[in-house]
């Protein structure tokens, strides 16, 4: 491979990473009795950190990874926001 092959293949894998950690949290919020609270918590905190890395990745990878990325950050603001009127808490 010339270096120029390397350069075009370049990914965004901390932008994935978010989106998939994100969809967890988002799955697991929904579990009645804290249970929920904690699990989705687990996945979602670091699903943002990984977000906001990733997007930030994403200029220097030629916007690759930025879809991955903002979905995960929407995975992670609706988990939030899930939590926010009672997912994860109440049966």
């Amino acid at each position: 491979m010339t270096n120029d092959m390397r350069l075009r293949r370049r990914s965004n894998p901390t932008a994935v990473a978010s989106f998939w950690l994100g969809l967890v949290g988002l799955i697991l919020m929904p579990i009645p009795l804290f249970i929920g609270l904690i699990l989705g918590s687990i996945f979602a905190v670091p699903a943002g950190i990984l977000g906001i890395i990733g997007l930030l990745k994403s200029r220097h990878t030629d916007g690759r990874g930025i879809g991955w990325a903002v979905m995960g950050l929407i995975f992670v603001l609706l988990t939030f926001g899930g939590f926010s009127i009672g997912g994860g808490v109440i049966w």
